[in-house]
């Protein structure tokens, strides 16, 4: 496929010919002689046209991603942005290039929560890494820590990425946070241990810690997070999720921080941190890790689950190595395993920098998809919505619900934050997930009907 561009590279240029090639699609996108919705050729085939390497393009394309021109399609291709918008044309001139209709989807719009953008995944890195890790000979005993190589690779991430310095005996390669949570309850509770849990909060990890013999105690929250005056002074375990509460999206701000740890050491407890995406805040800088501050009472719990996809099955737990260790004894007693393949590309992905580059690219991206949601749901109260991948639409039960139904009818998948507890409903509204709808054009669509029927 080609564009008719009057694209060209100069090799004596002083200026690298990636950058020459930013600067001239960011003219045609933004003169409207690439129009929002077009197709862009492959790496493979501009570089083929313009007679450079396919890097100078591929370097060009992520650029493009960053600032928000460019936007992928799993399985589909490289187009421009829906929403970019040119100049105005005069009326007595023609568009030189014919904007693209798009028809409606085929398919539902997908507003639940907790589901990652995967159309930009396909990339040569992420081809690579598993390429990689595909000739990994079998192994016929397994660390119950994970790879060797994976830990430095995660240690050496996690303490850039979330300020978690963590010696390598104190971190363990999971199948995921959910996974870490089930291995951390099996190895310190006993059957009817009190655990508190957020209220509202994430129904798997409730799911978890009761198949362990746990008796859950309902901790509430509020717009910031867990609320720490209160907690019962029994508890063996806190479950929390301090840099963007599930669903409720706050954020816990530092003196409740202190104020939890405090209470840990106080009375012996564990705090369980699930960090399911806390490198995606939009205002300021990700906070660091709760782990940070007190890596003798907290367990950190992370996972690829938000950063790449749930698919590949790899998370991680920190914590003190004596722990950690236990931890490890319980694992190979109840032969649980992480598969090898899916570590060795997550360390690949780590090692040559292709994870960092991605989380910023996505960064952006999930940037541009909460400010198109933030835009349609204009004049609602919304919460949680400066982090993550969701936020929260204040609204009233009987809304909530009747809202779901009738945007379930016009073809948009949306939850209500009842669902969200355990007990008696605290706080109504509804959970907007932005990472699984298929483009910004859908997920825009899709809010504004939500919009529509709110009233």
């Amino acid at each position: 496929m080609s564009i008719d561009l009057p694209l060209s590279i100069e090799r004596d240029d002083k200026e690298p010919m990636s950058a020459q090639l930013v600067a001239q699609l960011r003219a045609a996108m933004g003169e409207g002689r690439l129009a929002a919705g077009e197709r862009l050729p492959s790496s493979r085939a501009l570089a083929g046209l313009l007679g450079v390497s396919r890097t100078v393009v591929t370097g060009a394309y992520e650029q493009l991603y960053a600032e928000g021109w460019l936007e992928g399609r799993h399985g589909s291709g490289t187009y421009v942005t829906e929403g970019v918008a040119a100049p105005p044309t005069p009326r007595s001139q023609k568009p030189k290039t014919k904007p693209i209709r798009r028809t409606a989807a085929p398919h539902e719009i997908d507003l639940r929560p907790g589901i990652a953008w995967i159309g930009a995944l396909d990339t040569p890195a992420w081809r690579r890494a598993w390429r990689l890790a595909a000739g990994m000979p079998p192994q016929q005993r397994q660390d119950p820590h994970g790879l060797p190589g994976l830990r430095r690779a995660l240690a050496d991430y996690i303490r850039r990425s979330r300020g978690v310095t963590c010696p390598l005996d104190g971190l363990l390669v999971t199948r995921g946070a959910t996974n870490g949570i089930d291995l951390l309850a099996a190895t310190v509770l006993r059957p009817g241990d009190r655990v508190g849990v957020e209220e509202p909060g994430y129904g798997r990890a409730r799911a978890v810690l009761r198949g362990r013999g746990a008796e859950l105690v309902p901790c509430p929250v509020d717009e910031h997070g867990v609320i720490v005056d209160g907690l019962p002074d029994d508890l063996r375990i806190v479950y929390t999720t301090p840099s963007h509460q599930y669903p409720m999206g706050g954020v816990l701000p530092v003196p409740r921080r202190q104020a939890l740890l405090a209470w840990a050491r106080r009375n012996g407890a564990l705090i369980a941190e699930d960090d399911y995406d806390g490198e995606f805040r939009y205002d300021v800088a990700p906070l660091p890790a709760l782990y940070g501050l007190d890596p003798d009472v907290v367990v950190y719990l992370g996972t690829t689950a938000k950063i790449l996809t749930a698919d590949m099955g790899v998370g991680w737990l920190a914590g003190r190595p004596d722990l950690v260790a236990e931890v490890a004894l319980r694992r190979e007693e109840l032969n649980d395993r992480t598969a090898i393949v899916p570590q060795d590309a997550l360390r690949v992905l780590l090692e040559r920098g292709d994870l960092d580059r991605y989380v910023r690219r996505m960064r952006g991206e999930y940037a541009r998809r909460r400010e198109v949601v933030v835009q349609a749901l204009s004049g609602l109260r919304l919460l949680g919505d400066t982090a993550g991948l969701h936020l929260v639409v204040d609204v009233p039960e009987h809304v909530a619900d009747r809202v779901v139904g009738e945007a379930a009818g016009r073809g948009v998948v949306v939850e209500t934050l009842d669902r969200h507890h355990m007990g008696p409903v605290r706080a109504s509204g509804l959970v907007i997930g932005y990472g699984a709808a298929a483009t910004l054009a859908e997920l825009r669509k899709g809010c504004e009907i939500v919009r529509d029927l709110v009233g």
